[in-house]
């Protein structure tokens, strides 16, 4: 029996080796792997800090745009609200001299009616550099209505170069 007993002992050993051995493989599998799933959440941490610096920096990007935009639309629209002002103001001299008779309108009557008995005499003078050409005053509230529609027609203009000019703004951040 004593043969028998030790053989037992060797495969009960044997099996504690083999138990020993597999617990010890089955711990490097697990260390290995954990070792693997660390590495790959730093690799995915960094791959996500990228992308945050990455927007981050469009972002910026983007409101600079925004701004350098709104500084160019403020300053062109400061441009042309002057260039209104200055044609109101213009306008508004315009009515005054024709008011106070320091101003008059006149047009140019073509020489074929004068001759046809239009009875509209020339005024050109010693000063004049129209060389004799026939003029006719115009009556003053044609004048002021004339000046007001040319005014209107300023007005209409100066707005037409900002809304271009607003236009010609945006145009490049939309199609960049």
């Amino acid at each position: 029996m004593p043969a028998f007993g030790l053989s037992v002992w060797r495969l009960i050993g044997l099996m504690l080796l083999a138990a020993g051995a597999a617990a010890l493989a089955w711990q490097f599998q697990d260390w290995r792997y954990g070792r693997q799933l660390a590495e790959q959440e730093r690799l995915h941490a960094e791959a996500l800090n990228q992308l945050t610096s990455a927007a981050a920096t469009a972002q910026q990007a983007e409101q600079d745009k925004r701004l350098a935009l709104e500084q160019r639309l403020t300053a062109s629209e400061q441009t042309h609200y002057r260039a209104l002002n200055d044609a109101q103001r213009d306008q508004d001299r315009l009515r005054d001299r024709l008011a106070t008779a320091d101003l008059r309108l006149s047009v140019l009557i073509d020489a074929g009616d004068a001759a046809q008995g239009c009875g509209v005499p020339a005024t050109a003078g010693a000063g004049g550099v129209d060389h004799a050409t026939v003029r006719a005053r115009l009556d003053p509230a044609h004048a002021r209505r004339i000046v007001a529609i040319t005014g209107e027609g300023d007005r209409g203009l100066i707005a037409l170069q900002a809304c271009q000019a607003y236009i010609r703004a945006l145009a490049p951040a939309h199609f960049e």
